[in-house]
């Protein structure tokens, strides 16, 4: 697992989710990543909702994988009490230059999920959005959520949906057109999707995880992926893909589809 986790390390710290939307901007570093924030959360407009960030004030708040910083940023703002850690030393520079640009602070450190340096009982909230399934041993980062939270706090966590869109999409062209009918979902996503080894999993499986938590409650949602509604990701563009985008029939999958998005809104609390 450690030769794993030092792929998906090298993954992000060459590519820090959300950065090719920062480097579009201006030499402005500020107009940078306000223009990064504008775009994420015109994208994933459901962020704000589930994090409800002016919930946290004053709150002991961790953020799981801080990435380019916008949710931290947006906690920060808030007034939470506030801790981030990633994987990768770039995603903690480009979090503290962001928070230092806009006059706020967090205790930003590298950090493995699967091994938190932090006492019991310490958070209110322990937030990671789309970062945990790309953890080797996702089961044991989501066990360590639930031991640093304290009593009647809440985890709220994005993972993959195995049953997808994007999942779907990716086992047509991975899988079927090249003659492969026999792998599976799962094996789309840990082969193709982002960093190696990346995971999706079914609501029951979620709920599997999450069993030690009192409650769990699990929302779905379609995504600018699912929809083709965004560019895609590097390992992703071509012919194909710039054909589909013509044809892909939004309305229709967004009104029968409903269960089918790439993005599963974990909240669970601890009793």
């Amino acid at each position: 697992m450690e030769d794993l986790k030092s792929s998906v390390r090298d993954y992000w710290q060459a590519s820090p989710c959300g950065r090719d939307l920062y480097l579009q901007g201006t030499p402005s570093e500020r107009e940078n990543f306000l223009r990064q924030e504008e775009v994420r959360y015109t994208l994933e407009p459901y962020i704000k909702t589930f994090a409800d960030f002016a919930s946290y004030n004053q709150k002991q708040v961790l953020e799981i994988g801080v990435g380019l910083g916008a949710d931290h940023l947006q906690f920060a703002r808030a007034g939470a009490v506030l801790h981030g850690i990633d994987l990768t030393t770039q995603a903690i520079e480009y979090t503290g230059k962001r928070l230092e640009i806009f006059g706020l602070a967090s205790v930003l450190a590298a950090g493995d999920a699967e091994h938190l340096a932090f006492p019991d009982n310490t958070f209110d909230l322990v937030y990671s959005w789309g970062v945990l399934h790309h953890s080797p041993d996702t089961p044991q980062a989501i066990r360590e959520a639930y031991r640093v939270l304290k009593p009647g706090g809440h985890a709220k966590i994005m993972i993959y949906h195995t049953y997808s869109l994007v999942g779907y999409m990716l086992w047509l062209r991975y899988a079927l057109l090249r003659g492969r009918p026999w792998m599976s979902l799962k094996d789309m996503y840990f082969q193709y999707l982002e960093s190696p080894g990346t995971k999706a999993y079914s609501c029951d499986e979620a709920r599997a995880l999450c069993a030690q938590f009192a409650r769990v409650d699990i929302e779905t949602v379609l995504t600018h992926g699912d929809l083709l509604a965004s560019q895609a990701g590097q390992r992703h563009r071509g012919w194909l893909l710039t054909l589909a985008k013509r044809v892909w029939p939004r309305k229709l999958l967004a009104h029968f589809c409903k269960n089918h998005g790439l993005f599963m809104l974990i909240t669970a609390n601890k009793a």
